[in-house]
């Protein structure tokens, strides 16, 4: 076996530290999961505490049974800690994307234009989503209702009703939150159901 170099094993620490914290985080026993995984509890017990070297098809399994990927277990994510946001001037918006769930999307963004009044530019797909205001007021329509949606405020919504969403009396800030049929809904459509391009 091959001796590990310092940056290998730096990231096995960090993948043993994620196993046993996602282990914790579920309340389960080194017991519970081997029975998930299908290892022996003593194996587990030696990847764990770094008396026996991972192996990709240990990894494969063991990020199955804690519902996770091999990818989010292995992720460095140093070089994704800031992120610059997307500038948009021409639809007076602000985005910055996070990450989040593989199926599901956060964006964050500051609005400066009202919804559009005309029905016809609202948007209707598959899905739910979620908001929150950070700052201002927010105008949500749905179909012919006008929702004002303040600081601190949230709304959820299925997004097959006919939807818009804008500022009202100025910027406001909004953290948005798309499952994966309605980001998919508005990549198709090629904006975020508002007149704004998609995030």
């Amino acid at each position: 076996m091959l001796p590990m170099t310092q940056n290998e094993g730096e990231l096995e620490s960090l993948v043993r530290k994620r196993i046993r914290a996602l282990r914790v985080a579920q309340g389960w026993s080194l017991e519970d999961l081997a029975v998930r995984a299908r290892v022996s509890q003593s194996t587990l017990s030696r990847l764990e505490n770094g008396q026996r070297r991972l192996a990709l098809d240990q990894l494969v399994t063991l990020a199955r049974a804690l519902d996770t990927s091999v990818d989010q277990l292995v992720a460095t994510g140093a070089e994704d800690v800031v992120t610059n946001p997307v500038i948009d001037s021409a639809h007076g918006q602000k985005r910055w994307t996070l990450k989040a769930d593989p199926g599901m999307t956060v964006v964050r963004q500051r609005l400066t234009n009202p919804p559009p009044d005309n029905p016809a530019r609202m948007r209707a797909h598959p899905g739910r989503e979620w908001l929150v205001v950070l700052s201002g007021t927010a105008v949500l329509m749905l179909g012919d209702r006008r929702f004002r949606v303040e600081t601190d405020q949230a709304a959820e919504f299925p997004t097959m009703l006919p939807h818009a969403i804008g500022a009202e009396g100025g910027p406001c800030e909004i953290l948005g939150v798309f499952d994966r049929d309605a980001r998919r809904g508005h990549q198709r459509g090629g904006d975020t159901g508002d007149g704004r391009p998609a995030p």
